[in-house]
């Protein structure tokens, strides 16, 4: 695999609760060129009451700015989702990690909802999905992609994943790789520990699916998933991942 330079080291912040009561929730979510998904998208994040953390994979656009402005921390290192999530992770010792999509929306009682899995002796899990779109296509492809995480127990990063920084540490955090750190974490996690999925939904972004069309975006999607599980590195297969700003 190729090296990366590594990320910008961050002191641990303060906690983000009070230890003798509920457990700390941290939300963190990886931008990269991200300014107007971040100016509509974070507030809602702010909105529960939690620390929510930026991980800036070096924007050129306005995302910093905006992200501090809305009154998130944000920590800035190499562009790549692995490394940016882990760079999130460092900058709180929160007891519960959440990383979000910038453009993924959570349910009003999410944070009530993982503590509450935590404390029914979950290491971490995610949420169902449905997408900002009401077109039946989309409908349908939430509902497959529901039914394939209750079935595989692999929820994926637009999915909120959640977990104890018990389980974070004992994990090593997500790979530095170009794609799919998000699927590896899970598998690990389900190796490991305990994940579970909640029956709350995330709201996430069609943006992909609306640029690319839904039955490509689709059969690409499995098609990678398909490759990876043969053994093709991430790093080969990011070829075919294009990023949709």
């Amino acid at each position: 695999m190729s090296q990366q330079p590594p990320p910008r080291a961050v002191p641990a912040i303060f906690n983000e609760g009070e230890r003798r009561g509920a457990p700390s929730v941290a939300i963190v979510i990886p931008c990269l060129n991200e300014e107007e998904v971040v100016r509509s998208s974070l507030p809602w994040a702010l909105g529960h009451g939690t620390a929510v953390i930026i991980s800036d994979g070096g924007s050129d656009d306005g995302t910093v700015e905006v992200a501090r402005q809305l009154g998130a921390r944000v920590v800035v290192g190499p562009p790549g989702r692995g490394q940016q999530l882990n760079l999130g992770a460092a900058a709180t010792d929160a007891d519960i990690l959440l990383f979000l999509h910038a453009d993924t929306r959570l349910p009003a009682d999410a944070i009530a909802v993982i503590r509450q899995a935590i404390s029914d002796g979950a290491d971490g899990g995610a949420f169902q999905v449905q997408f900002d779109d009401p077109r039946m296509t989309m409908r349908l492809g939430a509902k497959l992609i529901n039914l394939r995480t209750r079935w595989t127990r692999i929820p994926l990063g637009d999915q909120g994943q959640f977990v104890t920084r018990s389980a974070f540490n004992r994990l090593r955090g997500f790979r530095d790789w170009p794609i799919l750190e998000d699927l590896d974490f899970a598998r690990r996690l389900n190796r490991y520990g305990k994940l579970t999925i909640v029956a709350r939904k995330v709201i996430t972004g069609a943006r992909r699916f609306n640029q690319r069309g839904v039955f490509r975006t689709i059969a690409t999607n499995w098609l990678i998933w398909g490759l990876f599980f043969l053994g093709v590195s991430p790093d080969r297969l990011a070829k075919l991942y294009r990023p949709v700003r």
